[in-house]
């Protein structure tokens, strides 16, 4: 079970989530919701770092319901190396994404120590692993699944990368980091990797590679164009599936808001 923050589309993709509803949340026409057990994902949180610790609650009720072993349920979180400052993560830690950088703050000015030997200070295992290199990202992950099944408990794994772009729309990494940096990261590119890794080992031939940038150009294609055509939602619904039970508070901050809408000649509910 996989309790993401809010940039896990890749995670995501693989759990078989459509691309489109993740970008509900950011079109701002849904609260981004779906069904966590469909997909063993659960919701994109956009609190810094709270998900680790629902991920750690999980965690403890399989744990103690038994659902664990060679074929149980193991739980994965992730957070950014930005959130390691929070109490929530230092209370949950998980799978750190070490990009360098938080917004425009380095990484040696959050931590005296390498991220992931936190974990010492709280009585696990950390590593540090390449996140641009696929394969051992997935080695490192399946180590600790294994450890964690056979009631060796959690183990913080830092996967040490690097952020290409700004950190959001408003950001200029340029008033803050060399160019020569970013262009010693662009030579260790990931998917350019792993390109090279099929290759070189005869795994995968032009026409693959073809084929998958042909695919890639449709489904950018599709969710564009299902972006640009998400309807607008209703005011009102923003009250809906708040709680699975009916609240009485909820009620009157709905009513509140239908009598606020209906000051407009064209309200629409």
């Amino acid at each position: 079970m996989a309790f993401p923050t809010y940039r896990e589309h890749g995670v995501a993709w693989c759990r078989g989530l459509d691309p489109t509803k993740l970008l509900e949340l950011f079109r701002g026409v849904s609260h981004g919701g779906w069904d966590p057990r469909e997909h063993n994902f659960h919701l994109y949180t956009i609190v810094i770092g709270s998900q680790t610790l629902h991920a750690t609650g999980y965690a403890m009720g399989i744990q103690r319901d038994g659902a664990v072993g060679e074929d149980g349920e193991a739980v994965i979180a992730y957070f950014g190396d930005g959130a390691t400052s929070q109490g929530d993560v230092n209370e949950a830690f998980i799978f750190c994404q070490n990009n360098q950088w938080a917004i425009s703050e380095p990484l040696e000015r959050q931590s005296r120590v390498p991220l992931y030997r936190r974990a010492q200070g709280f009585g696990f295992p950390g590593v540090r692993v390449d996140g641009n290199d696929v394969l051992a990202c997935l080695a490192v992950t399946r180590k600790a699944m294994q450890a964690a099944r056979e009631g060796q408990g959690p183990t913080l794994i830092e996967a040490f990368t690097y952020r290409m772009g700004a950190h959001t729309t408003t950001d200029d990494p340029t008033r803050y980091r060399l160019a020569a940096e970013l262009e010693t990261w662009k030579l260790k590119d990931p998917i350019e990797r792993v390109k090279a890794y099929l290759v070189r080992n005869e795994l995968a031939d032009e026409k693959f590679f073809t084929d998958l940038d042909a695919e890639s150009d449709q489904v950018g294609a599709r969710i564009r164009k299902a972006c640009q055509e998400m309807p607008d939602p209703r005011p009102l619904s923003i009250f809906d599936n708040v709680y699975a039970e009916p609240d009485a508070l909820v009620e009157a901050e709905r009513e509140q808001y239908a009598a606020y809408l209906d000051t407009f000649e064209e309200a629409v509910r």
